[in-house]
């Protein structure tokens, strides 16, 4: 498996990856779109526009080199992610609820497929449940240790309007947003 950096797989891509890495990357939403720090809605419609949703999310986070991504990411205001569950499992979840979290936590760098280029100390437990449902409409749970458990909550901040800039400590917060700010260049 390639290895993560953030939520980002870091790997070798050839020019067609690349290209299908930047073309994902234009339907993903970024920092500062408002639609980021909006809260989701419940999924209440289990049907074929929901399942056409998470293929065409499915699609984008892996063409995007991505290991998990919210609908909020994607313009769609419903509680639904995908995310990586396993090395070899991509799955969705909509109306995730964490229910359990281990008392041990660590601090890991984070990036966001909406925040590109920044990477950010992040504290989150080792350990998590998480329970909701499958794009039929199944429950499902599932028991997840790092690094999936940090992918399940940054995705579940995303449907709470929360960032890693939110997240993080005050001086990377500060340059990470120094780093974002758009820069004018006098010709």
């Amino acid at each position: 498996m390639a290895e993560i950096e953030g939520q980002v797989k870091d790997e070798e891509l050839d020019p067609e990856q690349q290209a299908r890495r930047r073309l994902a990357l234009a339907q993903i939403r970024q920092y500062p779109d408002s639609a980021l720090k909006m809260a989701a809605r419940p999924v209440e419609d289990f049907d074929d526009d929901l399942r056409r949703l998470v293929d065409r999310m499915k699609l984008l986070m892996v063409d995007a080199s991505g290991i998990g991504l919210a609908a909020t990411q994607v313009g769609v205001l419903q509680r639904l992610f995908v995310f990586q569950a396993s090395e070899d499992e991509t799955v969705a979840i909509a109306n995730p609820e964490i229910v359990e979290r281990s008392e041990e936590t660590t601090v890991e760098d984070e990036g966001c497929l909406s925040i590109q280029g920044v990477l950010l100390p992040v504290e989150r437990p080792t350990t998590i449940a998480i329970v909701g449902q499958d794009e039929h409409g199944a429950s499902v749970r599932y028991e997840l240790d790092e690094p999936y458990a940090r992918v399940a909550q940054h995705e579940t901040d995303h449907l709470d309007g929360v960032l890693i800039l939110d997240r993080t400590t005050p001086e990377a917060r500060r340059e990470a947003l120094a780093s974002l700010r758009p820069r004018i260049v006098l010709g």
